[in-house]
């Protein structure tokens, strides 16, 4: 792999006592993938966007959460990286921000909408994301995509949100936290 993407499978730290961590062979399993595919990207099926969304189960003695989500990131990092250069080369500067601006967009039209009525509510005996934190980042994204707050593109990875009865869907507000990620490293 390249000096841009290095991964750290047998070094990650287990968790202890009962602390549940990744389970330590799905981890290193992913990994070995995403060497191959940044490697070889001819036979990659493995890209940033799968970086980002991929989920391991939680085992005891498994790998410490946050240094495999840090690992994560620098590979997303990586592969977001030699994604915008293959793009530049295909279809240009103009098609590619053209491209980042209609998602960027798409984001800001999502989050301008009303407080408590930006996303879709979980089910009337469900859980989802609670409405007033979820609303919180919601502004501040929206302050980045429209005049530029500052904004990391850690921070939206790591954004974690408690839980309430009728609170927003979780899979909704995620895909859209994941375009906000695809956005800030088209532009990085």
């Amino acid at each position: 792999m390249t000096d841009q993407m290095t991964t750290e499978s047998a070094l990650f730290p287990h968790v202890s006592g009962r602390t549940k961590g990744y389970r330590p062979q799905d981890v290193d399993d992913f990994l070995a993938r995403a060497r191959a595919a940044f490697e070889d990207p001819s036979a990659a099926d493995v890209d940033a966007g799968v970086v980002r969304t991929v989920a391991f189960p939680l085992v005891k003695r498994g790998y410490q959460v946050g240094a495999v989500d840090a690992a994560l990131g620098r590979i997303e990092d990586a592969f977001a990286a030699r994604e915008r250069e293959n793009a530049l080369g295909r279809a240009g500067a103009r098609a590619w921000v053209g491209q980042s601006r209609r998602l960027a967009q798409e984001i800001l039209d999502r989050l301008s909408r009303p407080r408590k009525r930006r996303f879709r509510r979980a089910g009337l005996l469900r859980y989802g994301y609670r409405i007033d934190e979820v609303d919180i980042v919601a502004d501040k994204i929206a302050a980045f995509l429209e005049s530029g707050e500052p904004v990391t593109v850690d921070q939206v990875r790591t954004v974690a949100f408690r839980m309430q009865r009728r609170g927003y869907s979780e899979a909704q507000v995620d895909a859209v936290l994941d375009a906000v990620v695809e956005v800030m490293l088209a532009v990085v």
